[in-house]
């Protein structure tokens, strides 16, 4: 069966088993990934010898590269872990002197997205190596995560999940549509939007399609391609 990252299972959305409140924080991101490694290298172990003579090597050697490359993300998210404690000195700016952080607040960085408000991944391992290789120890040189983002970060929620949330809202605006009777060809609940000629659409006309959206903007939270209300936050 082929997945679509439109389809969430409820065993996925359950998160219980792999936070402890309600964000998952860096350190357990590490850990969890260091178990999915451990679980799939005894998985291709144990598919060495399965209970019937089935030949499995090449599912064995996938499962194999897969655990390899959860080990890495397990390692680098767990570097990742240190520097949001604030273990990890970080460089104030990048190579080019833009800040990152609170100090990006209200600058103008028009290239590379804008102002790194909220650092990525990648940028935060940049600006540690960058302080490493400086050897700038000198607090006047260097900051720390927790010292850089205070006060950032209040109601944030990442790329993805913006993504996902909005996938979730056009699903539901394809079922909402159907619930909408249609102003322009009349069709009641649960019919499709009918041509002049009578045949029927799986394209609705544009005045149900657009009732169907406000109500599920309404209902979830959304303003035109964001959505407003943060889970959790």
């Amino acid at each position: 069966m082929t997945r679509t990252d439109a389809i969430e299972t409820d065993a996925e959305t359950d998160l219980s088993d792999v936070m402890a409140g309600r964000r998952i924080t860096i350190d357990e991101l590490a850990v969890g990934l260091g178990g999915a490694d451990l679980w799939v290298r005894k998985l291709a172990r144990a598919a060495e010898a399965p209970d019937t003579p089935v030949e499995l090597s090449d599912t064995i050697k996938e499962l194999r590269r897969i655990a390899s490359q959860l080990a890495e993300h397990s390692e680098r998210i767990g570097f990742l872990a240190r520097v949001v404690e604030g273990d990890v000195p970080l460089a104030k700016n990048f190579e080019r002197g833009d800040p990152w952080g609170v100090e990006a607040r209200g600058t103008d960085r028009t290239d590379f997205g804008g102002p790194a408000l909220i650092p990525t991944q990648w940028q935060l391992w940049r600006l540690a190596r960058d302080a490493e290789i400086a050897g700038a120890r000198d607090t006047a040189e260097t900051t720390t995560y927790p010292e850089a983002m205070k006060g950032v970060g209040l109601g944030w929620e990442s790329k993805e999940a913006q993504l996902r949330r909005r996938r979730e809202r056009d699903a539901a605006v394809v079922r909402e549509v159907l619930l909408v009777i249609c102003e322009s060809c009349a069709a009641g609940e649960g019919e499709q939007c009918r041509t002049k000629n009578g045949r029927a659409s799986e394209k609705p006309h544009v005045p149900r399609q657009r009732e169907a959206e406000a109500i599920v903007d309404a209902r979830l939270g959304f303003v035109g391609e964001n959505p407003v209300a943060v889970p959790d936050a």
